[in-house]
């Protein structure tokens, strides 16, 4: 069976000598674990207290220390509830993964008023955070992931009323209506106009030029046709000059 461990001396040795924490001390952004300590000695209800007060969490102006001095069980309430002030009490015990400490003031055997809360979770001892900062963080998570949410949703209305908008705007602007061209129809057209085609007979040749005459070559006949082309069409009316009167 394993001895319990010497108490050390009056004072906190891990503050060297400094003031203990005052009741209220946010001081749940730290956490104590001794390694040393608990290779030694079982964590049992037994010792618990004792592992504790190596903590900087510990008040050495508690009841509990006086006990201990006085070579009591620390956490003995027959003799805890004669005193006054503060000091810390065993609430809830889950051997030997999990102790709840509770710092409270005691201003006579029947009335306490609880101050501070600790746990020691395999061997590591945290400060438990008050109600009031549990309720401000939780609240503060949500209003934050609210916030966000609505900036999403804000961001994806405006996007999709601009696009809405966009379609409007080319829905009212009038477009060219393309002709649809049905392959089909055209191919049974060709086939049609192929087979109408071979059914007809072949083209008879040109008759021949008479006899004595000699077709224009193709450089005069462009020359010809270039200038009748030129000449500007006579106006009957108007090029046949002053009208002439008829005398009687």
């Amino acid at each position: 069976m394993a001895t319990t461990p010497m108490m050390p001396p009056m004072g906190n040795p891990n503050f060297d000598g400094g003031a203990p924490p005052q009741p209220g001390t946010d001081m749940t952004g730290i956490c104590f674990r001794d390694q040393l300590w608990l290779n030694t000695y079982p964590l049992d209800r037994n010792l618990v207290f004792d592992y504790f007060a190596l903590s900087p969490f510990y008040d050495w102006t508690c009841n509990n220390e006086q006990l201990r001095s006085r070579a009591i069980h620390p956490l003995d309430i027959s003799h805890l509830s004669k005193m006054t002030g503060s000091e810390y009490t065993l609430s809830e015990v889950m051997e030997p993964h999990l102790f709840v400490i509770r710092k409270q003031k005691r201003d006579s055997p029947e009335k306490v008023t609880p101050m501070l809360t600790y746990y020691i979770l395999d061997g590591s001892i945290y400060q438990a955070p008050q109600l009031c900062n549990v309720f401000a963080g939780r609240l503060g998570r949500a209003l934050y992931h609210i916030s966000k949410a609505f900036s999403s949703a804000a961001s994806k209305l405006e996007k999709t009323g601009y696009v809405a908008a966009e379609n409007e705007s080319e829905a009212s602007e009038p477009k060219p209506a393309k002709e649809t061209i049905d392959f089909k129809e055209l191919k049974r057209v060709d086939h049609i106009l192929a087979s109408l085609q071979r059914k007809l007979p072949p083209v008879p040749p040109p008759p021949p030029f008479p006899e004595g005459y000699a077709p224009p070559s193709t450089a005069e006949a462009s020359e010809n046709q270039q200038a009748e082309t030129q000449l500007p069409p006579v106006d009957p009316i108007i090029d046949q000059g002053p009208s002439k009167r008829m005398k009687v």
